[in-house]
């Protein structure tokens, strides 16, 4: 399976003890993980809140070597507050960070798996709940 963003908190289940199994057997049929750079940033400040270094250390590992991370750019930025702007104008607050990892989607045309699945909607990206699989 390609294709795919994987939002932090299917990472952060994945990083767990015994993460959901059915997650997990999802996660293992990835050729490649992709992962947008808020999500990188959500994991690390949340290893390090807990003070979790080892797990931290691995996380630091794990980037370098076993998955793709996109980098926020202009257009995204754009994109991004075009998005927020327009689901403000109607009503709903979107968060920063969730609308940039929806901008990841759309640049790199990528389908982002999450649990949050009504975090993203109205970002016109398409969305897979890996653990409803």
């Amino acid at each position: 399976m390609n294709s795919i963003l994987v939002d932090t908190c299917v990472l952060s289940e994945i990083m767990r003890p015994r993460p959901d199994p059915a997650v997990a057997a999802w996660f293992r049929t990835l050729s490649t993980v992709c992962l947008s750079v808020i999500s990188v940033e959500e994991i690390i400040s949340g290893l390090r809140r807990k003070a979790m270094y080892e797990k931290e250390a691995w996380f630091h590992r794990f980037c370098a070597g076993c998955a793709v991370v996109h980098q926020v750019d202009m257009e995204m930025a754009i994109w991004t507050g075009e998005a927020r702007g327009r689901l403000a104008a109607g009503g709903r607050v979107a968060h920063q960070a969730e609308a940039l990892i929806a901008a990841t989607a759309w640049r790199h045309g990528l389908v982002l798996a999450t649990r949050n699945v009504r975090d993203f909607e109205g970002f016109g990206i398409a969305l897979i709940n890996p653990f409803d699989a």
